[in-house]
């Protein structure tokens, strides 16, 4: 007496919709695969039922007729290589002649990466000048900051000279009227204490 539990199916299993497998294991059934081998012991009466997936639909060169002009699928190759050549060397150029709508579609794509390319560097362009205009600014306000802040060492050090000066004249000390600021400070470091 035979135990009936062996599914026969022909594979590969994942042409099928749904989980082979998992039907086969609810059902108490070992799967085969019936292409492996022409036996067909203990082969069960009672299957699941399966249905093959949908193949995807191919696109045909010449508008869907299923039988295919090979002239024209090489002349579509040709002029679809020529596209691409001419893009990556960053000069795209129509292919002269009629094109197929691979060809076609592809050129637009290529005249569009283009001309949002080109648009990016015109933003960059426009940027890098922004840039140097502001860099220009900065550099101009930095030698500004330092002249100004020359400009007010020097008239501190005027105005201290100026103070050293009055005390020493307050004192009828004479001194070198082009003396340096630490010169008059020594003269008056050197006066008596009142």
């Amino acid at each position: 007496m035979s135990n009936k539990n062996i599914w026969y199916l022909p594979g590969p299993f994942h042409q099928y919709q749904g989980d082979v497998k998992a039907l086969a294991k609810a059902a108490g059934l070992r799967i085969i695969d019936a292409n492996a081998t022409e036996s067909r012991e203990d082969a069960a009466d009672d299957v699941p039922e399966v249905t093959i997936k949908e193949l995807p639909r191919v696109l045909l060169i010449d508008g869907g007729n299923p039988s295919i002009n090979i002239d024209a699928f090489r002349a579509e190759l040709e002029t679809v290589g020529l596209i691409v050549e001419s893009f990556a060397d960053q000069a795209l150029v129509r292919p002269e002649g009629e094109l197929g709508p691979v060809s076609v579609r592809l050129f637009q794509v290529f005249e569009a990466v283009n001309a949002g390319v080109q648009s990016l560097r015109n933003e960059r362009d426009g940027e890098a000048e922004k840039v140097k205009a502001l860099q220009k600014q900065v550099d101009d306000l930095l030698a500004q900051a330092a002249k100004t802040r020359l400009e007010t060492e020097e008239s501190k050090e005027a105005k201290d000279v100026a103070d050293l000066k009055a005390k020493l004249d307050a004192a009828n000390v004479t001194y070198r009227t082009n003396a340096s600021k630490e010169s008059l400070q020594k003269q008056v470091d050197e006066l008596p204490k009142a």
